[in-house]
């Protein structure tokens, strides 16, 4: 008995450090922990090019490894080839990443923090800011996570930032965007990509490829079970990182209350499921953490840097 209280005392005092430490600290410890925090934008642009045409998309995808069959789990490097060419396309249906550095690089090491306490946190994370006024976040394959403005500009504090990109992160982790293009059969056909097949008939299959998964992830918007399985994980990641739980059911309530006059097309209103019943979930599974006394907010240092939007 007195082992379990001396474990259960130690574990308490981790969880106590841990909080403090987010409160308190400008992040910069991060850096060392994780220093790939940069996403080398102007690289991935570099060429431009039109998916529908082959363009740039072709050229990320050669030579990335396989795309396995719908039995097989894709291989890391062909996920974050594929993960690269969605990003184009998110940059030219939402616009091209907000120009402040400091604003970029503080959501980075935000995203980077609830990402090592995520179910996968063996990768690399890259979240970027696009000057968009439309409230929305969506994850690419790989680890790419975009966020707009105009939902950065609606949250008030560091903790409700930190659910939505665990969120995001969620959906890597499950690799909820691979299952979707499984259940779609979009990965049929599609075998090892290389310089060599990326012609005629191969090349057709890759685009229609990435062409359906453009449509899920746009326009039509992931299966309303991995969105609820993501709130799930965001709550338990924020909680375990030692942010606020409360903070995905904060978002949400904003998302509500701007709901009747936002734009739909291309929104978070459009590619998520009724705020309603994404509410009581999450309400349901932060009642798990109740020991959640003196969890980090952080307000002071978000409003800070949300200036710079």
């Amino acid at each position: 008995m007195a082992t379990k209280k001396a474990i259960t005392g130690t574990t308490q005092a981790v969880d106590r450090c841990r909080r403090h430490f987010l409160k308190t600290s400008a992040l910069m410890g991060l850096v060392l922990a994780n220093p790939v925090l940069a996403f080398d934008l102007n690289e991935l642009l570099q060429g431009g090019g039109d998916s529908e045409n082959g363009g740039k998309t072709g050229e990320l995808l050669k030579g990335a490894g396989k795309i396995l069959s719908s039995q097989k789990e894709m291989d890391f490097q062909s996920e974050f080839a594929l993960g690269q060419s969605l990003a184009l396309e998110g940059f030219r249906r939402y616009g091209l990443p907000l120009k402040s550095k400091s604003l970029q690089k503080y959501i980075n090491l935000v995203g980077n923090t609830v990402a090592r306490h995520s179910n996968r946190p063996g990768i690399p994370y890259f979240f970027v800011v696009v000057d968009s006024p439309l409230h929305n976040a969506f994850a690419c394959p790989g680890g790419i996570v975009f966020i707009s403005a105009a939902l950065v500009e609606l949250m008030e504090d560091e903790a409700e930032l930190a659910a939505v990109l665990a969120h995001e992160v969620a959906h890597v982790g499950h690799r909820h965007a691979l299952k979707s293009l499984k259940r779609a059969h979009l990965l049929e056909g599609v075998g090892q990509i290389t310089a060599a097949t990326m012609q005629g008939e191969d090349a057709e299959k890759v685009r229609q490829m990435v062409g359906g998964l453009q449509t899920i992830l746009f326009d039509k918007g992931l299966d309303k079970n991995m969105e609820y399985e993501a709130d799930a994980s965001s709550v338990a990641t924020t909680y375990r990182t030692g942010y606020d739980p409360r903070g995905m059911q904060r978002v949400l309530r904003k998302l509500e209350r701007e709901q009747e006059g936002a734009a739909k097309a291309g929104s978070w209103f459009s590619t998520h499921p009724p705020l309603a019943s994404r509410i009581e979930k999450a309400k349901d599974q932060r009642d798990k953490y109740r020991d959640d006394a003196g969890s980090a907010v952080v307000k002071t240092r978000f409003q800070r840097y949300k200036k710079y939007l």
